[in-house]
C-alpha cells in the first residue's frame, strides 16, 4: 500500500509541475501580445492616486509562485507614475494573519519600491484573505491621503480562501475602494470575480504574462477616468480570451469488498465498499480581454527580408536585419558581387510563369543588381527572355552602367507561348556571350554564368540542352518554385546550384544566396591545394566485376581534378576483398595521364570484404613517411563501400581520426546509414549515393567534399618526420625534431653515447628556442614526451 501511495503522490506532483508552465496562460495571438508588450513601453498612469499591493503569502500559493507575484507587483509599477504628489505606493502580505510590509508615505520612486518589493519574504500559513480585508477595512490604507485621493487595491492571489469574501469585498467597494484581483499559480476565477470591482472583466488579471496585466491594470484606470491617456492616439480595444485553471476532482471507481470486523473470533464480515480516485481536471473561463493598442509604425512590417520590427517611441522603429542585409534602415541587402564573372540573367516570359511572375523576376532582377553591382566590379551582365522564342535584351560582354541595366530591364516586355527552355539554354550558349574587345579593362577568359529564372516545366528536352551548355564551360544557377526543384537539379547538374522559394515574397530573400552561389562558381575544385589523397574501393564479390569498373571510372574523374604532383596533390589507392592491396603508394605517379593509366589497372579481387582491415592498413603501411605521406600536408581517405564487411571498421576508422587523417566515407546502393555513420564519425564525412551509376553524377557533391576538408590545418608533425624516437615539436607552420641518442635535422643519425654531450648541447639550443617562440607548444606533448623532454634538459643542465 506504501509504495501504491509514493507511485500515486509522484504522478501528481509530476503533472503539477508539468502543467504549472503549459496550461495556466491567457490565451491570446502572438500578434496581440507584441502589440501589448510595445503599447506597455508608452504607458505611465499620472494623476494622484494611492495604491495598496495585497500578496497572498500562503502556502497553497507556494514560494515559487509568490516570487511571480512579486515580479508582477514590480512590473505594475513601470505603468504608474510614482512620486510625492502623482502615485503613491505601498504593500502587505497575508497568510494566516495580515502584515504590512511598507505603508504608502515611505518610498516615492519606481526604483525605491522594486528594491523593497523584492526584499518581501515568504511567509506561509492559511489562506486567510477575509481576515485582511477586514484589516483594511479597519486601519484603511495606511500612509494614504484623503478619501479625496482614489484608492485602489490590487489583490495577487490564487482565490483559494479558507473563507467566504463575498461579504468583506463588498464592504470594501462600497467604501469606494476600487479592487484589482490578480490570478497567482491555479487561480479559482470565481473568487477573483467575487473580489474584483465591476465591471469584472476589466478589474480580473492574470499574473502569468506580466506585459497582459500591466497593459490591462492601464487600460482600465484609464477607461475609468482615474487617470488620462499619456498618448493621444493610444485607443482600448477589446478581443477573446480564454482563461483555465486546474482542479482536483473525487471520481467513484467501483465498490469492492471490504472488511467490516467481526462479531465473534469466528465470524468475519464483509461488505460492498465504494473506492474513489483524484483526478486532475482542467476548467476553462471564456472572457473578454480589454487592453490599450498604441500607434504601431511596425504595424506596416517596414523590414524587408526577413528583418525584425523593433519599435522606438511612439513613431519611431528599427530593424535587426539577419546577415547580408542592412544596406538602409529597411533591411535591403548589403552585399557586394566581389568576384569577376560573365554574369546572364535567362528570364522566363511563357504563359505558364504568367504576367504577374514575369514582373516579379523584373523586381528580383532590378534589387539584385542595384544590390550588388557597381562599375567598379570587373565584369560584365546580361539580360535576356525566353518563352517560344529567346530576346536578348542586353548581352553578356556589354560595358554597362547599372542605370541603362535597369532601364533595359524595365523595357523587358511579356512575350508569352510555350515554355521552350532548352531551345533557350542552346540559344543562349550560342549567342548569349561575346568576346571583350580588345584593350578592354575586363578580361575575355572570365567564367560565364547563366542564371535561369523560371516557375513552370519546359515543354522540350531541356536535359540534353543543359548538358550542352555545360560542356561550353557555361556554368548553370536555376531559381524557381519548390516544385520545379527535379528539373531545376537536372539543368543545372548539381542541386547545390539550385535555389527554390516557398512563396512569391520569399523570392527576394534568396539574394544573397544567389551572390553567393555566383561567386563559388570561380572557386570549385582545389586543384592547387597541397593534399595526401588515398581511395580505398570495396573489391568483393559483393560489388562485383562491372560496378568495381564503374568506381575505378570515379575515382579516375575524380583525379583529373587536382593538380597532380610532388608538390600539389599526390593520389594513392588501396582495393579489398578479405585482405587490403596498395594498387600503388602516394607519390609513385605524378603525372595526370600515368595516375589515370595505374587506376584502371587495379586488379578486381573478389571474395568476401573487411573495410577494418583497409584502414588499419591505410593508417599503418600507406598514410606514412616511409611510402611517401608528407608531415603539414593536410591527409584523407575516401572509402568508397557498399557497406558490406564494414562491421570491423569502427575501431580502425577512429585510429585514422586520432592521427589526423580525415575520413569520408561514401555509400553506395542500399547502405547501413547507421553503421556508416559511425564510421564517418559525423554526418558532414558521409555522402550515400543510390546506385554505383550515380557516383559520375555526384562527382561535384564529392569533389565539394574532399575540397572543404582539404582546407582545414594540417599538423606539421603528422606524421611524425622525427626517426630514432625523436620527438616532433610543432612550430607556426614548420616543426623542430628533438632528438634523444641520434642528431640531424630528422634525427636520422645514430650518435656513439660518447658524442651525446654534444647532442645534449644541441638539445639545449632548441629547447631555449622552443621556450622564447613557443613555450605554449609544450602543453600539446603527451605525458610520454613531456617525461622525455624534462629528463634531456635536466642531464644537459647537470
Amino acid at each position: 500500500m506504501s509504495l501504491l501511495l509514493f507511485d500515486s503522490i509522484c504522478i501528481f506532483l509530476i503533472s503539477q509541475a508539468f502543467v504549472s508552465w503549459s496550461i495556466q496562460e491567457l490565451h491570446i495571438r502572438q500578434e496581440m501580445v507584441e502589440k501589448i508588450s510595445a503599447a506597455g513601453q508608452l504607458m505611465n498612469c499620472s494623476a494622484p492616486v494611492d495604491i495598496l499591493f495585497m500578496l497572498d503569502g500562503s502556502y497553497s500559493i507556494g514560494k515559487g509562485s509568490f516570487e511571480k507575484s512579486k515580479y508582477l507587483a514590480m512590473k505594475l509599477c513601470n505603468a504608474l507614475d510614482i512620486s510625492p504628489e502623482k502615485v503613491r505606493v505601498g504593500a502587505m502580505q497575508f497568510s494566516s494573519t495580515p502584515h504590512l510590509e511598507f505603508p504608502l508615505d515611505v518610498y516615492f520612486t519606481k526604483q525605491e519600491i522594486k528594491d523593497r518589493l523584492k526584499r518581501i519574504i515568504f511567509k506561509g500559513g492559511r489562506t486567510e484573505t477575509s481576515l485582511a480585508l477586514k484589516f483594511i477595512l479597519h486601519k484603511g490604507f495606511l500612509g494614504g491621503r484623503n478619501l479625496s485621493v482614489p484608492q485602489i487595491l490590487i489583490v495577487l492571489t490564487d482565490g483559494r480562501s479558507q473563507g467566504s469574501v463575498a461579504i468583506t469585498a463588498k464592504q470594501l467597494k462600497e467604501k469606494g475602494i476600487v479592487v484589482f484581483a490578480v490570478g497567482i499559480s491555479f487561480p479559482r476565477w470565481e473568487e477573483l470575480h467575487t473580489l474584483a470591482s465591476e465591471p469584472t472583466d476589466w478589474h480580473v488579471l492574470f499574473a502569468e504574462d506580466s506585459e497582459d496585466a500591466a497593459n490591462g491594470l492601464y487600460t482600465t484606470l484609464t477607461g475609468s477616468t482615474i487617470c488620462s491617456a499619456a498618448f493621444p492616439g493610444c485607443r482600448v480595444e477589446s478581443h477573446s480570451c480564454e482563461r483555465k485553471t486546474l482542479e482536483r476532482e473525487k471520481v467513484l471507481t467501483g465498490n469492492h469488498f471490504c472488511w467490516k470486523g467481526s462479531t465473534n473470533g469466528n465470524t468475519v464480515q464483509t461488505a460492498l465498499c465504494p473506492f474513489y480516485k483524484w483526478r486532475n481536471i482542467f476548467i476553462k473561463y471564456p472572457s473578454r480581454c480589454y487592453r490599450t493598442m498604441c500607434p504601431d509604425p511596425c504595424g506596416s512590417h517596414p523590414c524587408q527580408n526577413g528583418g525584425t520590427c523593433i519599435q522606438q517611441g511612439l513613431e519611431g522603429y528599427q530593424c535587426d536585419c539577419p546577415i547580408g542585409f542592412g544596406g538602409d534602415a529597411n533591411c535591403a541587402p548589403k552585399l557586394n558581387l566581389e568576384c569577376s564573372v560573365d554574369l546572364l540573367f535567362l528570364v522566363d516570359s511563357s504563359s505558364s510563369t504568367t504576367l504577374e511572375g514575369f514582373l516579379r523576376y523584373k523586381a528580383f532582377l532590378k534589387r539584385f543588381l542595384q544590390a550588388v553591382w557597381s562599375k567598379e566590379i570587373p565584369g560584365n551582365v546580361g539580360v535576356a527572355q525566353y518563352s517560344s522564342e529567346v530576346k536578348v535584351a542586353v548581352k553578356a560582354g556589354k560595358l554597362a552602367d547599372l542605370p541603362n541595366l535597369v532601364k533595359d530591364i524595365d523595357s523587358m516586355q511579356f512575350s508569352g507561348g510555350s515554355t521552350l527552355t532548352g531551345k533557350a539554354l542552346r540559344y543562349i550558349t550560342q549567342h548569349g556571350f561575346r568576346s571583350s574587345p580588345i584593350f578592354t579593362v575586363v578580361p575575355n577568359d572570365l567564367p560565364h554564368v547563366v542564371v535561369l529564372l523560371t516557375d513552370s516545366n519546359a515543354q522540350d528536352s531541356v536535359v540534353e540542352a543543359a548538358k550542352y551548355a555545360r560542356g561550353q564551360m557555361i556554368s548553370l544557377i536555376g531559381i524557381g518554385s519548390e516544385f520545379l526543384r527535379a528539373e531545376l537539379a537536372e539543368v543545372t547538374g548539381n542541386p547545390k546550384w539550385t535555389i527554390v522559394y516557398s512563396a512569391p515574397q520569399d523570392l527576394f530573400n534568396k539574394i544573397p544566396d544567389l551572390q553567393k552561389k555566383i561567386c563559388s562558381i570561380d572557386s570549385q575544385g582545389c586543384s592547387s591545394q597541397s593534399l595526401d589523397l588515398v581511395f580505398t574501393l570495396d573489391s568483393s564479390a559483393s560489388v562485383g566485376r562491372e560496378n568495381f569498373v564503374q568506381l575505378k571510372n570515379v575515382v579516375s574523374s575524380l583525379s583529373l581534378q587536382f593538380d597532380i604532383n610532388r608538390d600539389l596533390t599526390q593520389v594513392g589507392l588501396v582495393v579489398y576483398g578479405k585482405r587490403p592491396h596498395t594498387t600503388f603508394s602516394l607519390g609513385k605517379h605524378i603525372t595526370n595521364s600515368a595516375l589515370f593509366e595505374a587506376i584502371n589497372q587495379a586488379p578486381f579481387v573478389g571474395g568476401s570484404a573487411s573495410v577494418g582491415s583497409s584502414l588499419l592498413h591505410i593508417s599503418d603501411d600507406v598514410m606514412t613517411i616511409q611510402k611517401g605521406a608528407r608531415p603539414g600536408v593536410k591527409k584523407i581517405v575516401a572509402l568508397i563501400s557498399s557497406g558490406a564487411g564494414a562491421e570491423d571498421a569502427i575501431v580502425a576508422a577512429q585510429q585514422l581520426r586520432n592521427k589526423d587523417i580525415s575520413l569520408l566515407v561514401i555509400g553506395v546502393g542500399h547502405v547501413q546509414a547507421s553503421l556508416l555513420l559511425r564510421i564517418a564519425g559525423s554526418h558532414n564525412n558521409l555522402l550515400q549515393i543510390p546506385s554505383y551509376e550515380d557516383l559520375i553524377k555526384n562527382k561535384d557533391i564529392i569533389i565539394e567534399k574532399l575540397c572543404d576538408e582539404a582546407k582545414s590545418p594540417a599538423s606539421p608533425c603528422n606524421p611524425n618526420p622525427c626517426m630514432n624516437g625523436g620527438i616532433c615539436i610543432p612550430g607556426n607552420s614548420s616543426y623542430q625534431c628533438q632528438c634523444q641518442s641520434s642528431e640531424g635535422p630528422h634525427c636520422e643519425k645514430r650518435i656513439q653515447r660518447g658524442d651525446a654531450s654534444q647532442t645534449w648541447m644541441r638539445s639545449r639550443r632548441l629547447h631555449a628556442h622552443q621556450n622564447s617562440h613557443a613555450g605554449v607548444r609544450y602543453t600539446k606533448l603527451t605525458d610520454i614526451q613531456k617525461g622525455t623532454y624534462n629528463r634531456l634538459t635536466e642531464e644537459v643542465r647537470k
